[in-house]
């Protein structure tokens, strides 16, 4: 237990033979139980998955067949073998070092959780005077190796070039490291193997998922577009060329399917209008034509069908017939006089024969009872929708076929009549419409000229109206203001006749007088111009409006003022109806948000209207 072997004892001389004596470590081995290993010569395989130096003669010298150490089963890498079955690992010489492995009754070395895509491992416990030619040498026989990264603390990072790989190296997990024949602690150390999260890894792993992902969307693709029907093939636009093409597909039976379908789609989106009715009515009349030929298909087929059925039914009755024969030998072969030659055997085959031919007969003629059952139940059915006294049958076949033939023909022929009456009709009311004769024509100038005549009257006749209601309403607003006026005159007068009485009593002079008479004066301006405001009618329409707010805007943003020709052809240009004298009534009539002011001596003497709306209302 010196070199730390756990409870495997080995003797020192042993330990301290030549690692150049095959015979010696064949006999070593083989009082360990172990399986010799090769030490050196030629390779059993490959240097990239394979230790260098291992010989196969040492195993043919001792007469024991050749190991493959990569091969699972045998060598390095043993698959997993059962969880009731102790895992027993052996010795591995390399040839810079010893790998003895650990005791096989301590628990299996833990490993963390395994990165996904992971190629690195972490190797723990090596010698201190391990270099990294010696770390290559080991691991190499787990697989081709793509980075070394040893750090100084006894301990490395190793990258393979494939993920299996890492489950060989961690099978080495365990094992204790000897450089050489030497027992010095910096020569030994117990290794331990454990999976590395690299970033390079996770990096190879992730473009290896997308990469599959890629592949799976494509063929999840392909298998769709497999699967999908196919489309439709694509239904032209309607046009007198296309429908004559048409109109000869569609009394063609091969392309009778297709045709249809896209007469069937022009119809259902609205071509059909008064100038192709007529193209349209003789499509579906040649479609109808096919009518009397599907039926002729179909009677056709349901003569194969009953021609079938009669042969079947004569088949079944065949095959009962046979089945009769079989069982009436059966039956002769049970009497007394052939059944006592049978042996035992043959009589119970016969009579297992003979049961089941019988229940075959039996159910053949049960299904020959049932058709025969369905075609009674048909003729009924027939007799039943005729009159209820028979009628007799017709001898003369041909006739009745002829009769059918004609009557065919002459609804083929009255519908071709009507198509041929609206083509006419069509072809006439073009005509008409080219050549209108000359009163048509003014009659109809007539009837549009009284029609606008009576629309100018009525409307005339609305202008009217409002006009009168509106002067209506003028007229009980002048009466009212009228008699306001009157009021307060009597009562100015009367208030007048006190202040002279008062005055003449005081002894006031006639200045006093004089301004009694003109503040009487002022009160009844300024009751005039409350009464004219109240008179002065309001917007009578939506345009009267839309056109004070363009104008009010125009002459605020022109503060001293603007002619009104000026103002004219700046309207004309939103409204080429307006005129100048429409403009300036209605700015009169707004006294308080517009005022018209005089400019210039003389020859430039010039009339201006200025925006007064808020001045207008400070004054209010």
């Amino acid at each position: 237990a010196a070199d730390g072997l756990g409870s495997i004892a080995i003797d020192t001389t042993q330990l301290n033979m030549s690692v150049t004596d095959p015979t010696a470590w064949a006999t070593a081995m083989n009082n360990l139980g172990m399986v010799p290993v090769g030490l050196a010569g030629q390779q059993l395989v490959t240097d990239s998955i394979c230790v260098p130096g291992f010989d196969p003669s040492l195993s043919m010298m001792t007469g024991i067949t050749p190991i493959n150490p990569m091969i699972p089963g045998m060598g390095l890498v043993p698959p997993p073998p059962p969880t009731d079955v102790p895992v027993v690992k052996e010795i591995i010489h390399c040839k810079s070092c010893t790998l003895f492995p650990p005791n096989p009754n301590l628990p299996p070395p833990s490993t963390r959780e395994r990165p996904p895509g992971c190629k690195t491992v972490f190797v723990g416990g090596l010698p201190e005077n391990a270099t990294e030619e010696i770390i290559q040498e080991v691991f190499e026989q787990c697989g081709d190796i793509t980075a070394i990264r040893k750090s100084k603390k006894n301990f490395c990072h190793i990258r393979f070039a494939e993920e299996f790989m890492v489950d060989k190296a961690i099978y080495l997990s365990g094992y204790r490291m000897r450089l050489g024949s030497s027992t010095d602690k910096k020569d030994s150390g117990r290794l331990h193997v454990d999976f590395a999260q690299a970033r390079d890894d996770f990096y190879e792993w992730e473009c290896k998922q997308r990469m599959l992902a890629r592949e799976e969307r494509h063929r999840r693709k392909m298998e769709e577009d497999r699967l999908r029907p196919p489309s439709p093939p694509a239904i032209m636009h309607y046009s007198e060329h296309e429908a004559a093409l048409l109109a000869e597909k569609l009394k063609d039976d091969s392309k009778f399917s297709e045709a249809i379908t896209v007469l069937l789609t022009w119809i259902e989106r609205g071509e059909v209008n008064r100038r192709s009715a007529n193209q349209f009515y003789s499509m579906v009349q040649s479609a109808n034509s096919h009518v009397r030929r599907l039926m002729n298909e179909k009677a056709a087929h349901e003569q194969e069908m009953e021609q079938a059925k009669e042969s079947f039914k004569n088949a079944l009755t065949g095959i009962l017939t046979q089945f009769e024969q079989i069982v009436a030998v059966f039956n002769a072969s049970t009497r007394q006089k052939a059944w006592d030659h049978f042996s035992k055997a043959q009589r119970k085959n016969i009579d297992i024969w003979r049961k089941h031919s019988e229940e075959l007969r039996n159910a053949h003629s049960e299904q020959l009872m049932g058709i025969r059952r369905e075609e009674e139940m048909e003729m009924s059915d027939d007799d039943s929708g005729d009159n209820p006294s028979k009628k007799l049958r017709v001898d003369d076949s041909a006739l009745a076929a002829q009769a059918y033939a004609l009557k065919e023909e002459n609804d083929s022929l009255r519908w071709q009549l009507d198509a041929y009456r609206n083509e006419v009709e069509l072809l006439k009311q073009e005509k008409g419409q080219l050549f209108r004769t000359e009163e048509s024509l003014t009659k109809d100038q007539q009837l549009q000229f009284l029609q606008q005549t009576m629309q100018g009257m009525q409307q005339q006749l609305l202008s009217i109206q409002e006009e009168l209601n509106n002067k209506k309403s003028e007229l009980e607003q002048a009466k009212e203001e009228q008699t306001h006026t009157q009021a307060m005159l009597k009562v100015l007068q009367e208030q007048l006749k006190s202040a002279k009485e008062l005055a003449e009593i005081n002894g006031h002079d006639e200045s006093q007088a004089n301004e009694i008479n003109v503040l009487t004066v002022a009160l009844v301006n300024q009751d005039r111009e409350k009464n004219s405001e109240k008179r002065s009618p309001g917007l009578k329409s939506e345009k009267e409006a839309l056109l004070i707010g363009i104008i009010s805007t125009f002459l605020h943003v022109h503060p001293f003022g603007a002619n009104i020709e000026y103002l004219w052809s700046y309207m004309q240009q939103l409204d080429s109806r307006i005129s100048a004298n429409e403009i300036e009534m209605l700015l009169m009539r707004l006294p308080r948000m517009f005022k018209q002011e005089f400019t210039g001596v003389g020859a430039t003497l010039e009339k201006r209207w200025k925006f007064c709306a808020f001045e207008g209302i400070k004054t209010i």
